[in-house]
């Protein structure tokens, strides 16, 4: 005979609206520090302050590194008294290019130039290698002070700044005037809730996203496109490419002559391309699994009804490539056998060291990211694209103070400048269960993420797989989307590229200053660490665009006649001209 059960005490009448008002007030919090959580400043800062106070060995060193940089300084500055081109104590990353001019070599302003840096590194040197502090706590730390020291730096203020002098004088002050306006009618726009200045010129289905094709397939949250063909015979296995929520789809299919898109279709392939839709407060319980049922899954199953093919190249970009390697894995796990290739392009699989964006993930940041969207449900995509500008604040930020609103140079739009401005927004189930269970607990590489209630695994993908990094990408750092090496024994062709997360994929045949390094490992063979890989591949001048390309010839059948556009008896009848509505809602 059993015991019986004691009841369970009833539940506390104020759990709701403690909840409730526990959310408010963090969703508060989080709008007043702009989605940064002051509890993870805090810990790490004092962190790092206690660990340091208890090092006298590195206070020493400090100490000691300090003497040596004001020694250096004074040296640099007895020499360039009487030598102008005097070799200088420091010299900028080479990512930094602020002191570039001349004019920054001329006293006294190359000794402003020369303390800044030598002050920036001895702040280095304090944030790091500190016994004792956790790795993330070291990396808010040095990430905050480098953020405080750009704000201070010289070239920031008309009395230190010889360039942005000669700017005012040779214009009469009227630089400070344009520079001026320019701010009010950012500012201006910015209420309004409209896109930057320029952006007009770029419309959506007229001057970018242009290459023809049918929306031949709606659902709730993607619209999918096929591209009319412009050879006379395909390959008869089809693209499917998944682009990423966190970004409109057109990314691949600027202007024609940078078009991914369009150079594709080129190349014999029939094209269908993922446009979601952009979430609203009603769309805040849309989660991951949702995402990837609607999304590619919807879309494979149209494009095999569509096509006649049974199996189909599948293209992942940033987010969207995450979501396809859950999908894949999911699919090997049960048997189908639909993909006959993986290209992942700046996506990540594994997140145990996502870079610099990994600053804004920890338990409290995630509280407060939460909450954020819990009120509104969603993420707007100004808010996250202020922790990008952020990560790059040199680049997205002080340089356009800088140029824009002291010199009175505003940089003209161009087509990539005019898809940035195009956010999305992310709904808050899908936003909340991607950040915990992929960039927080790294489910994914672990094999503890679960689809349909089982746990997936990236060691059950067999088919070949062509990755592509980004040397300078802040996004998806190259050296985490090159660990997809140790998560399956596919055979891997790796692609990385010059430039960024963006410009690095937008990256056509016959742009200039373009160069990418290619190797692939064999199905089975040795998982190479990212410094061993670069050091066996060389580097090759032009676009990975034609590698990519051949590497789809070597995996595809010859040539057929081009599929029909949609399957009207199917259910997947056109619908409308690309690029469709999807991609136009704001």
């Amino acid at each position: 005979m059993t015991a019986a059960l004691a009841p369970l005490p009833p539940p506390d009448p104020l759990d709701g609206i403690a909840e409730m008002l526990d959310r408010a007030a963090t969703a508060t919090l989080a709008q007043t520090f702009h989605g940064l959580s002051p509890a993870t400043m805090m810990q790490s800062f004092s962190d790092w302050a206690m660990h340091l106070a208890l090092a006298p060995g590195k206070q020493m060193q400090l100490a000691a590194k300090a003497g040596r940089k004001y020694a250096r300084l004074g040296d640099y500055a007895l020499r360039s008294a009487s030598e102008p081109t005097a070799t200088p104590a420091i010299d900028p990353l080479p990512q930094d290019h602020r002191f570039d001019d001349p004019a920054w070599k001329q006293a006294p302003f190359n000794l402003l130039a020369q303390g800044f840096l030598l002050n920036q590194q001895w702040w280095h040197a304090a944030t790091t290698g500190v016994a004792g502090v956790s790795r993330h706590h070291q990396d808010v730390v040095q990430f905050t002070t480098r953020q405080i020291l750009d704000v201070f730096a010289p070239t920031n203020s008309p009395l230190t700044n010889p360039v942005l002098q000669k700017r005012i004088i040779e214009s009469g002050g009227q630089c400070l005037i344009e520079g001026g306006k320019h701010l009010l009618e950012d500012m201006q726009r910015m209420v309004r809730g409209e896109p930057p200045v320029g952006t007009e010129a770029f419309g959506v289905g007229e001057v970018l996203a242009t290459t023809p094709g049918k929306v031949v397939y709606r659902n709730d949250l993607i619209e999918l496109i096929q591209y009319e063909p412009s050879t006379k015979l395909v390959r008869p296995q089809p693209v499917l490419i998944t682009p990423a929520w966190i970004m409109k789809y057109y990314i691949l299919d600027l202007r024609p002559e940078n078009s991914l898109v369009r150079w594709l279709v080129g190349q014999g392939y029939t094209v269908f391309m993922v446009s979601w839709r952009n979430p609203g407060s009603e769309d805040r319980n849309l989660d991951m699994e949702t995402y990837r049922r609607l999304g590619p899954m919807a879309a494979l199953d149209a494009v095999c009804a569509i096509t006649g093919a049974s199996a189909v190249h599948g293209v992942g970009y940033c987010l969207g490539g995450t979501l396809l390697s859950i999908a894949a894995a999911a699919m090997a796990r049960d048997g189908d056998e639909r993909l006959a290739s993986l290209t992942l392009l700046a996506a990540q699989t594994e997140f145990s060291e996502p870079g610099e964006l990994g600053l804004f993930i920890d338990e409290a940041q995630l509280n407060l990211l939460e909450n954020m969207m819990w009120t509104r449900g969603y993420l707007d995509s100004s808010q996250m694209g202020g922790a990008f500008q952020i990560l790059r604040s040199n680049d997205l930020l002080w340089s356009r103070v800088l140029s824009t609103y002291l010199m009175g140079e505003r940089e003209p739009m161009s087509d990539l400048m005019a898809w940035n401005a195009d956010g999305t927004r992310m709904p808050y189930a899908m936003h909340s269960q991607y950040l915990r269970h992929l960039f927080l607990e790294d489910d994914l590489a672990e094999g503890h993420y679960k689809v349909g209630g089982r746990s997936i695994s990236l060691s059950a993908l067999r088919g070949p797989m062509f990755v592509v990094g980004t040397e300078r990408d802040h996004v998806a750092p190259w050296r985490s989307v090159h660990k997809i090496h140790g998560l399956c024994g596919a055979e891997i062709c790796f692609a990385l590229t010059s430039g960024g997360h963006n410009a690095g994929i937008v990256s056509e045949p016959g742009h200039a200053h373009r160069s990418y390094r290619l190797l692939t490992r064999e199905a089975g063979g040795p998982a190479l660490d990212p410094d061993e890989w670069t050091a066996r591949a060389p580097v090759q001048e032009g676009s990975w665009w034609t590698a990519w390309g051949a590497w789809l010839d070597e995996h595809s059948g010859a040539p057929v006649s081009p599929p029909p556009m949609g399957a009207a008896d199917k259910g997947y009848a056109p619908l409308e001209d690309a690029p469709g509505q999807y991609v136009l809602e704001h």
